[in-house]
């Protein structure tokens, strides 16, 4: 029952949309639940979706500050259950071993860290300005075939792409996604 009340909410809304869509508050859309909220920013074009962000945007910034803290906690009640914990048990995992590591060990990685980000500057300094905006241009190019490839896949493949990056970020070994090299050093772009 509960289900097909949620499929009536979301193909009802998606009728009301093309009248509605740039009606809806920060407050209307903060009381409807994960699957309504998903559901109803789904049906809109790229362009109603910016517009409604800017909305959003400038509404949120007429709130008070008790106001903001009680959206706050309407949205994270309607979140799903365990959302973020993933996130947080990995980052308790990196606390964990950063505070299980000698003084030796943390300032070899500083050092590490601070050499590769030098490397990094001085190879970007380098660079002609037209080196720099050919560099530029091919990361903005990568990154728009990979949200045209996003934007192709069904949700279950976006599921399944999102477990396998969370399986193969980190093997264990300082690897990550699949490269050869250990972590520190892999190339990083530098802008």
């Amino acid at each position: 029952m509960q289900k097909f009340r949620l499929l009536l909410l979301a193909s009802g809304l998606a009728l009301l949309l093309p009248v509605a869509g740039y009606t809806q508050s920060v407050s209307d859309i903060a009381e409807l639940g994960p699957e309504e909220r998903r559901a109803y920013m789904e049906t809109l074009s790229p362009d109603e979706r910016a517009a409604m962000r800017e909305k959003w945007r400038s509404e949120r910034e007429a709130l008070s500050d008790e106001e903001r803290t009680a959206l706050r906690e309407r949205m994270a009640a309607n979140r799903p259950e365990g959302a973020g914990n993933e996130s947080k048990d990995r980052h308790a995992q990196r606390r964990e071993h950063w505070e299980s590591m000698s003084e030796e060990e943390r300032a070899a990685k500083r050092a590490a860290h601070a050499k590769k980000k030098a490397q990094r500057r001085e190879q970007w300094e380098s660079m002609s300005e037209e080196e720099r905006a050919a560099k530029r241009a091919a990361r903005a190019e990568k990154k728009a075939q990979r949200r045209e490839k996003w934007n192709a896949m069904s949700e279950e493949e976006r599921a399944a792409a999102r477990s396998e990056k969370r399986a193969g970020k980190h093997d264990g070994e300082g690897h990550r996604d699949g490269k050869t090299g250990p972590k520190s050093e892999q190339p990083d772009s530098v802008e």
